[in-house]
């Protein structure tokens, strides 16, 4: 087949900005959403899901998260049994429950977090990851829960924590129950804080709405992924609340850096790293102290 042939079968949602997994690119081909470049399956993979033509951070899955940023086969997941049920009986199109089933049977898991212990560079940490895949990464119950259990084990071993969030807000399904998850986070990450552990939020694409309001801007070091978006309501919103134009790329993470929202802006090629740098730096502050 010539290059004519086999570029004609590609067929990718410039707008979207999720890498498409093999299923969605039969010819092993990827577009880039940021700079249309068109790259080899393998080459994107290579470069933890990075366009090497423009530096754009495509979104990865959980299991992909913890693969790139702790050390290989040190994660032990915890709490992977938590299931949400459905305490409003909630239906608007869909019911919730049915919503949920079809979230579990897409990602092969129970909830929008995997929370764990790993070692970055053997160094122990308590790692929270946020899936998007899974009903838009919101915060329910369960995510509640397994972040605050993440914070009891933190505690519990004398380790930090990590929670990277990739989320659309809290989950509109459980209304004021996912509502209450932001004041629950909160109060046990300022348990964490007495106990003088270092908390460590890592905001990737996209990190908005409750989760945005809360834990996710609590960390005692912001790091973000180029781009990434960050908020709390959408631009739309925003504009059509206040009733002005809003500056160009201000919900991004190079945005917010410069205002001072966020402390660093930082590759995921060079995450691993720079989470071990802190870490490291912290315990020894602990220590000096």
């Amino acid at each position: 087949m010539d290059l004519k042939n086999l570029f004609s079968k590609i067929s990718f949602d410039s707008g979207s900005k999720e890498q498409p997994t093999k299923k969605d690119a039969p010819s092993h081909w990827v577009k880039c959403p940021e700079c249309s470049a068109l790259m080899f399956f393998k080459e994107v993979e290579h470069q933890d899901n990075i366009c090497p033509k423009c530096n754009f951070h495509m979104r990865v899955g959980a299991k992909r998260r913890i693969e790139i940023l702790t050390d290989k086969d040190s994660f032990v997941e915890y709490d992977a049994d938590l299931k949400p049920n459905d305490p409003l009986k909630f239906v608007d199109k869909t019911s919730y429950k049915k919503r949920v089933e079809q979230a579990v049977k897409k990602t092969g898991r129970t909830s929008s977090v995997v929370s764990g212990e790993g070692t970055i560079n053997d160094l122990a940490v308590q790692i929270v990851v946020f899936d998007f895949s899974f009903m838009g990464g919101s915060l329910g119950s369960v995510e509640g829960e397994k972040i605050v259990r993440a914070v009891n084990r933190a505690i519990e071993k004398h380790q930090g924590l990590i929670i990277v969030s990739a989320s659309g807000g809290a989950r509109m399904q459980e209304s004021t129950f996912a509502l209450m998850q932001m004041a629950k986070t909160s109060a046990a990450l300022k348990r964490l804080d007495h106990a003088k552990l270092p908390y460590i939020s890592v905001l990737t694409d996209p990190t908005m709405g409750g989760v945005s309001a809360s834990f996710a801007f609590l960390g005692d070091i912001i790091m973000a992924e180029p781009g990434a978006l960050i908020g709390f309501a959408g631009q739309r919103v925003i504009k059509q609340t206040i009733g002005a134009d809003l500056p160009e790329g201000f919900q991004r993470a190079e945005f917010l850096l410069d205002k001072g929202s966020i402390d660093m802006v930082v590759n995921r090629s060079e995450m691993k790293e720079t989470l071990y740098d802190l870490l490291k730096m912290f315990k020894k502050d602990k220590i000096a102290n």
